[in-house]
């Protein structure tokens, strides 16, 4: 056992009730494929061929504990993903997991801090996600082994425990742990009301599967359709591309959102819940996303050109480390009254501080995979509800919004209390893979997790793996697979 994790353990001597102290013995790492690219799900102006995948890691143990861990990416490079997986995963081998879960920030330290892998970013690109899904996988492991749902497991966190697992290197210009505590003490006493509402209520939602780059207008038309009846009223298209063919989709969407008779039956959104998006007769709020297609001032002038259909918020209109840009496109939209929103290729906690520190944004869009796992989105959550930015996940891929309902539960239950503006994105595309899929209540709000035995809720069925494990799987050594995705 390494020193740097030699800590008193809460598990072993404690009596005929002790649960077994267990040791994690090895790991496995599966490339995971879904061929999204025949059906247009998830394409936008940057990305136009998507095959929605998980490089999905399993950690073992010599007992009971077990833990599932991913990161997600669009196809090509997923093998790439999964060998740096396999080099972070392999660290954790020989530990036991009582040292782990007492002091899960120094567990973060631990698989952070190999030198030669921290070259390869630092804290960026392919080893900062890869190490996503292993600290993922562990955090999966610990929750199971408290039989709670992981939102749960941190909400049960004191204030002092959460600082203790929150990554604060690099961001206390931003905010101490001091803080911190101060912070999260100050939500404290409400906490209990807060879960009673939210597992009444469900978490606010919004839907991105109406609005996909490769969707005809027929489509698009029938999604929205279906997207109101669902009990959505907030929607999401991509832009970016053309400005005609964009004002065209979005003059589509907002004719259908905007009509009383299409949103009939649809409840009413409170009117705090819409301060500030500029909402339509009907309650419903457009946004939209550019995937990073543009230079600053393009950016600019083309999100004016469509600035009549009164979006709330731009998405992700340039580079995505590109902290002025942002600044200045923040800017220059401000008197056309559209915001700006990004963070789902924001590739560590610095750059958000930069962006909150430099008043780029007016929606912080934390991804559960582009950060390297919970302690360094719990270092988001900080500094957002610091700045009072709200937090909106991106949740466009497989397996994270399964992930992602847990932590905007965490932001909203321990650290921002704040519901009203926030909203979590939600794609209607394949979650039938998982054990325990997220699901949607008649009002279009996620469902708390409530099975003690998910986890964070990423185990996917085996059956799914049989299927869509690459390149040897059922689906894709058949020759249609072949044939379709040019494999031959």
């Amino acid at each position: 056992m390494p020193s740097a994790l030699a800590v008193a353990s809460p598990y072993e001597n404690t009596g005929p009730l002790a649960r077994k102290v267990t040791t994690i013995t090895g790991y496995k790492v599966e490339d995971l494929r879904f061929p999204t690219s025949l059906t247009g799900d998830g394409t936008d102006a940057m990305n136009q061929e998507c095959d929605y995948s998980a490089a999905y890691v399993t950690l073992q143990t010599d007992g009971a504990d077990i833990g599932y861990g991913m990161t997600f990416t669009i196809g090509r490079g997923n093998d790439i993903v999964c060998k740096a997986v396999d080099a972070v995963a392999k660290r954790l081998v020989g530990l036991k997991t009582a040292e782990l879960f007492a002091d899960m920030g120094k567990a973060w330290s631990f698989l952070m801090g190999d030198p030669q892998h921290r070259w390869l970013g630092p804290e960026k690109g392919v080893i900062h996600i890869s190490t996503a899904a292993v600290v993922n996988a562990l955090w999966d492991m610990y929750a199971r082994h408290e039989k709670k749902p992981l939102w749960q497991l941190i909400y049960d966190f004191t204030p002092e425990e959460f600082v203790k697992a929150t990554a604060f290197r690099y961001i206390t210009d931003a905010i101490t742990p001091e803080e911190a505590l101060a912070l999260l003490k100050s939500k404290e006493s409400t906490k209990a009301e807060r879960l009673a509402r939210v597992k009444a209520e469900g978490f606010p939602s919004y839907t991105t599967s109406v609005g996909w780059f490769g969707y005809s207008d027929e489509k698009v038309a029938r999604l929205t359709r279906e997207a109101i009846a669902g009990g959505f009223n907030h929607f999401k298209v991509k832009v970016g591309a053309d400005v005609k063919d964009d004002a065209r989709r979005l003059r589509l969407v907002r004719s259908i959102i905007d009509d009383p008779e299409e949103c009939k039956g649809r409840k009413t959104p409170a009117p705090e819940t819409l301060v500030g998006k500029n909402a339509g007769p009907t309650g419903s709020v457009l946004m939209i996303d550019a995937n990073q297609v543009w230079d600053v001032k393009q950016a600019i002038d083309y999100v004016s050109e469509l600035s009549e259909f009164k979006p709330w918020f731009i998405e992700e209109p340039t580079a995505p480390d590109d902290i002025m840009g942002h600044a200045a496109i923040r800017k220059g939209l401000k008197p056309k009254g559209v915001g700006v929103a990004t963070g789902e290729h924001a590739h560590n906690r610095m750059v958000f501080k930069q962006l909150l520190q430099a008043n780029a944004i007016d929606v912080c869009q934390i991804d559960s995979c582009r950060l390297a796992g919970v302690n360094e989105i719990m270092a988001v959550l900080l500094m957002a509800a610091k700045f009072g930015v709200p937090v909106c996940p991106h949740a466009g891929g497989v397996g994270l919004c399964e992930y992602v309902i847990h932590l905007s539960l965490i932001d909203y239950l321990c650290v921002s209390g704040s519901i009203d503006l926030n909203v979590l994105e939600y794609v209607d595309h394949l979650h039938e893979h998982f054990e325990t899929p997220c699901t949607i209540n008649a009002d279009g709000h996620y469902n708390v997790p409530s099975n003690p035995n998910e986890g964070y809720s990423i185990e996917i069925k085996e059956a799914s793996k049989a299927e869509f494990v690459f390149p040897h799987g059922t689906y894709w050594s058949s020759p249609e697979a072949k044939k379709n995705h040019k494999l031959e």
